[in-house]
């Protein structure tokens, strides 16, 4: 069964005298008209949007020592952020950072709920650009509205063609910078242009454009109501004392319509005027007078459309405001409380480990592999020889001179070459062969010490420990 067989209520109006809302799960999806306003959030959320759209389509473009300066290479397996190389073996520092920005995530929905979704969620930062497209293109709500319900024209046609253009053109240029920060953005862009693509770029090309283009053209509030999880657990982290969107109920009730200069007390009438405009500039198409919605984005649209009614018909603003619930019923909002300064100081704790980690990295891997075909070999003159494998993988971004050495046993001898030239980013295998005399040999099995320090720098070096084998000595 689709639909709960109770009776509607009026939209917009809470449910009265036991009358039950009906929602219809298999509902056809409405689209949203979003009506143009201005206000204080609004202008907020075009700096913070204007600042997370040039980082993402203008950073891959930044040249840093003659590198892209953020490039994700996976086919060599590196990953360059402007003077750093991190590879596969770095992983446990991309864990630490998203686990920073988790708690971040929680510390900034503790103190203010939602700000991420409202102000700096891709999926919202893009759904505004495609509504701007729309309104420039089709015009403001209710042209909008008049022009979707008329028959097709030459002048809807033109109108719906040119917004779906500018939608495209957008996606495609999304697509071009998400990828570029994969393949070199400088060699990308000209192969376009020339066709001259692998199959691997033209498929994610293709994939992102049609995935940006339904997600915030088509989809828009769907992707926040239905796929995105944060919006589902985001209600345990809020409290009392969390700063929320919300109406003021004791202030605007009882709603109703009434002329500028009426006398609303007279009437028993509270601010509200029952105008919808909180309603026709939400971009997730819910009322926020009928309480806190898991839906709500926090994007302070409704806030500033009520504040401008408010000032036109001559009352004090914020009947929609950022508040909490105990200031709503009168009572004092603790802002420092437990559990902001717990996640808080939890978010120190690690963001101090991780800029230490980071601080402390050497860009230097070296792994010993002993030959594991034969213990050990006994050379013609008698000596006793292991042969061992040297990984070492140079992660800084210029070429390296280093100089092995090994340590743990008097007498040892490396008959290999003590100093090697890796170049930036390589992984270089190199054998070395160490040899001892027997009478030399404290035990069968003997900890050794492999030292590999860059010349140009002695900063640059890592130990890493091995096992020199041999025959029991004889006493």
């Amino acid at each position: 069964m689709n639909q709960i067989p109770v009776k509607d209520v009026t939209p917009g109006k809470k449910a009265k005298g036991g009358e039950v809302e009906t929602y219809n799960l298999y509902a056809k999806r409405e689209h949203i008209y979003v009506k143009f306003y201005k206000g204080f959030f609004k202008n907020f959320r075009i700096i913070s949007g204007f600042i997370m759209l040039a980082m993402f389509y203008g950073v891959s473009w930044i040249q840093y020592d003659g590198r892209q300066a953020v490039l994700f290479d996976l086919p060599n397996r590196q990953f360059h952020i402007f003077g750093m190389t991190f590879w596969p073996q770095d992983f446990m520092l991309l864990s630490w950072l998203l686990i920073i920005l988790a708690f971040t995530l929680f510390f900034v929905t503790v103190f203010a709920g939602r700000l991420w979704c409202g102000y700096a969620c891709p999926q919202f930062v893009w759904t505004w650009l495609f509504i701007w497209a729309e309104r420039v293109t089709e015009g403001d709500r209710n042209k909008r509205m008049r022009m979707d319900k008329q028959p097709m024209s030459k002048e809807k046609a033109v109108r719906k063609g040119a917004k779906h253009l500018i939608w495209i053109l957008i996606a495609a240029a999304s697509a071009i910078a998400f990828v570029g920060y994969f393949s070199p953005i400088r060699e990308l862009v000209p192969s376009i242009f020339t066709w001259d693509l692998g199959p691997w770029e033209t498929w994610w090309l293709a994939f992102f454009t049609v995935a940006t283009y339904g997600n915030a053209g088509w989809l828009r509030e769907q992707v926040c109501i239905y796929m995105c999880p944060y919006a589902r657990f985001q209600s345990v982290m809020f409290d009392q004392d969390t700063l929320i969107i919300s109406y003021d109920e004791a202030r605007g009730e009882p709603r109703g319509k009434r002329k500028k200069n009426a006398d609303k007390d007279a009437a028993g009438l509270g601010d509200c005027i029952d105008c919808h405009a909180c309603v026709h500039v939400c971009p997730v198409g819910i009322d926020i007078r009928d309480g806190l919605q898991y839906e709500c984005v926090a994007c302070g649209a409704c806030v500033d459309a009520c504040d401008d009614m408010m000032e036109r018909m001559g009352y004090e603003p914020g009947l929609v405001r950022y508040t909490t619930e105990h200031a709503l019923n009168g009572k004092k909002t603790h802002l420092l409380r437990p559990r902001l300064i717990g996640y808080f100081a939890a978010l120190m704790v690690m963001f101090g480990a991780f800029a230490w980690a980071i601080a402390d990295r050497v860009p230097l891997e070296v792994d010993v592999i002993r030959e594991r075909g034969e213990l050990y070999t006994t050379t013609p003159s008698g000596m006793i020889e292991n042969v061992y494998t040297l990984k070492v993988a140079n992660k800084d971004q210029e070429d390296r001179q280093y100089r092995i050495a090994v340590s743990g046993l008097d007498g040892l001898n490396m008959i290999s070459e003590t100093e090697i030239s890796v170049s930036a980013g390589e992984l270089l295998t190199y054998p070395v062969r160490l040899q001892i005399a027997p009478d030399a040999l404290p035990g069968r099995n003997s900890d050794i010490l492999f030292k590999v320090e860059a010349l140009e720098n002695s900063s640059i070096v890592t130990e890493t420990e091995s096992r020199f084998l041999g025959p029991i000595p004889q006493r």
